[in-house]
């Protein structure tokens, strides 16, 4: 992960005064903010973090790690309680005014001290952060997706939740690492607040795995434009829900655009079929 360094760590490690201004110049490092320089290479938004005054967390670490987030138009930032000289994201002079910062989202927290010279809080912080800053599907999203691409061991689950007030800690047993998207794992929560059994990840012979199969019948895809917005990539979807059908399984395909930004539409889609076949 990303760390800062000093210009004494810099001089330790063999750096000159001159040294430490010819890189800079080249690009080689970059001064965040007074005494805090980063390899050349590191995010911006990593770069940005430390030039307010702290680390990297919440919804903009998990975009960066590429975890699935709902929505984020912010700068999330780590700060110690006793942080002081704060600057805004884009000038190393200019004082950040929180107030009139609307979007960069101060977290105010102590760390443990092996967090060091990071410039990113630790995956289990930010997943914490992230719970408080988003709706309870959309944060049961984002640790299924952090385990899913396996940046959050299953073991450590526990310890995002004793980061957070008791109250959150019903939404620990809703957290399956199963799901292969966040929209996934918006379905699936969906039809288990409509009272339905499901499976995830499920594997049907001549069709492959599917996305979810409820109430042993109901088969569910959720597709994305990325990987389903080409005429072959289509024909074999068809294929799939064919094969199927011959099987007996009823097929709901759902866009991930829909289930992201229209879920009233696709609850009722679930709700009409689900309870009509019960019937």
């Amino acid at each position: 992960m990303h760390q800062h360094r000093t210009r004494v760590d810099l001089m330790g490690a063999g750096f000159t005064s001159r040294d430490i201004t010819r890189a800079v110049r080249s690009g080689e490092l970059i001064r965040a903010r007074r005494d805090r320089y980063l390899a050349g290479d590191t995010p911006d938004v990593v770069v940005r973090a430390v030039r307010v005054g702290g680390r990297l967390t919440c919804l903009s670490l998990l975009q960066l790690l590429g975890v699935f987030v709902l929505v984020n138009t912010s700068l999330h930032v780590h700060l110690s309680p006793k942080a002081t000289r704060m600057r805004t994201p884009h000038s190393r002079a200019k004082r950040l005014r929180p107030a009139r910062s609307p979007k960069t989202r101060l977290h105010w927290r102590e760390l443990p001290a092996s967090a060091g010279d990071a410039a990113c809080v630790d995956i289990v912080v930010a997943l914490a952060h992230a719970v408080r800053c988003q709706a309870p599907r959309a944060a049961v999203a984002s640790i299924d997706s952090a385990l899913n691409k396996q940046l959050l061991p299953a073991d450590r689950v526990s310890a995002v939740f004793d980061l957070l007030p008791a109250k959150y800690r019903v939404l620990q047993r809703l957290v399956d690492g199963r799901a292969q998207s966040g929209p996934e794992t918006l379905v699936r929560l969906m039809v288990h607040a409509l009272g339905f059994g499901f499976d995830l990840q499920v594997p049907i012979e001549r069709v492959g795995f599917v996305d979810l199969v409820v109430d042993g019948w109901l088969a569910i895809e959720c597709d994305s434009k990325q990987f389903h917005s080409d005429w072959a990539q289509q024909l074999k979807d068809y294929r799939r829900d064919l094969e199927l059908a011959k099987q007996g399984y009823g097929v709901l395909r759902l866009t991930a655009e829909d289930i992201l930004y229209q879920p009233e539409s696709v609850l009722a889609a679930l709700r009409g079929l689900l309870l009509t076949g019960r019937r």
